[in-house]
């Protein structure tokens, strides 16, 4: 196991702001989101006229491909991360300022659907179910359920997420009285399909590439991402966020996705902007001591997912961090982490929730 060492996760540091800065600045509610309007500028000028091209009639064979490979490089392989992150931070925190709240809706209308994310439907999910319910029995996405060290009930997940997942959605909101969620839900992905199926008619290859290929993509990376955030859990305490989650430190994807590693101190404070999570860490580490949290130091959530499918359980307790001396050893840090992936069934939750313990700011 490691020790805690210095972090070097992103946190803000003020600057002197150039006149193009000073100009977005005057649009956006937190100076600190300045980075998400040069990112949406980015992919504004750089994707959107790729994913053009494709249908443009006089592109064809090689030179088609040659743009497809381009578009199919940097939306789901090199901004795919960054730009959902992005998403996920302002469906928490508002990106501009209220008297330019036509702008909000620029990413999950616009932009969004090139990174396989149907309008609203992202934010109907994790803002309407999945923080409400913490990843427990009302959580459509709950990981709870499955034995979250095998490959064949993270598949089972998936399939299940991707086909009636939508439909589980709308049901839960509906039941939950969230009426203006679930009609936000069903409209993005109305549009969505009626877009796709619009422009098939142009250009079917062009629609796989630029709307149902990233979907597909998409929609596996969230339930991957989620599953192994979620993937340790413990049957006694199920709705405490350090004892569901995991947090990731010190790694190259806190830095290109918004500081996402930190999903523990996320579920503790879901508003809390993503700047504030490395402080916030280090404020609240005895909490983390206490509970026997889950934190890596050096890997992140993929390399903690494929350890995890092929049960190193020794490499991943090699990268844990000890937090003030929580674990003997090893071995008793890799006993917690096999008991924690361990299928919860759905009775036993039920008899076991009157002990779910509320988690203190």
């Amino acid at each position: 196991m490691k020790l805690l060492s210095t972090l070097h996760d992103p946190t803000f540091t003020g600057r002197e702001y150039t006149r193009l800065d000073r100009f977005f600045l005057q649009y956006i509610k937190d100076e600190r989101d300045l980075p998400f309007i040069y990112l949406t500028i980015r992919i504004t000028l750089t994707l959107i006229p790729l994913s053009v091209l494709l249908y443009m009639p006089f592109l064809t064979g090689w030179a088609w491909w040659g743009v497809a490979f381009l578009h199919l490089c940097f939306s789901n392989l090199g901004i795919k991360g960054p730009f959902g992150l992005m998403l996920h931070c302002t469906s928490h925190r508002q990106f501009f300022k209220s008297e330019y709240n036509w702008m909000n809706y620029y990413l999950p209308w616009v932009l969004a659907p090139f990174f396989g994310h149907t309008p609203e439907t992202y934010y109907s999910h994790h803002i309407g179910m999945h923080h409400p319910e913490n990843n427990l029995e009302d959580d459509d996405s709950s990981t709870m359920t499955f034995q979250r060290d095998s490959f064949r009930s993270f598949l089972a997940y998936f399939g299940r997420f991707f086909v009636i997942g939508v439909r589980n959605l709308l049901n839960y909101l509906r039941q939950k009285n969230r009426p203006k969620l679930a009609t936000r839900a069903l409209t993005g992905e109305i549009v969505f399909a009626v877009v796709c199926i619009g422009l098939c008619f142009i250009s079917w290859p062009a629609t796989v590439l630029v709307f149902l290929l990233p979907l597909l993509i998409y929609r596996f990376i969230a339930m991957l991402g989620n599953w192994t955030q979620h993937s340790f859990v413990d049957f006694e305490d199920p709705g405490n966020a350090y004892k569901n989650s995991i947090t990731c430190i010190n790694v190259r994807y806190n830095r290109k996705c918004w500081n996402d590693g930190y999903h523990i101190s996320h579920h503790v404070r879901p508003a809390m902007h993503w700047t504030e999570h490395p402080t916030f860490f280090m404020k609240t580490i005895d909490k983390y001591a206490q509970n026997q949290a889950v934190v890596f130091d050096g890997i992140d959530f993929g390399q903690v997912f494929f350890l995890l499918m092929f049960k190193k359980y020794d490499v991943l307790a090699r990268n844990m961090v000890n937090i003030n001396g929580a674990f003997a050893n090893d071995q008793e840090a890799i006993a917690l982490l096999r008991r924690r992936t361990q299928r919860i069934p759905m009775k036993p939750l039920v008899q076991a929730m009157p002990q779910v313990s509320a988690v203190a700011a």
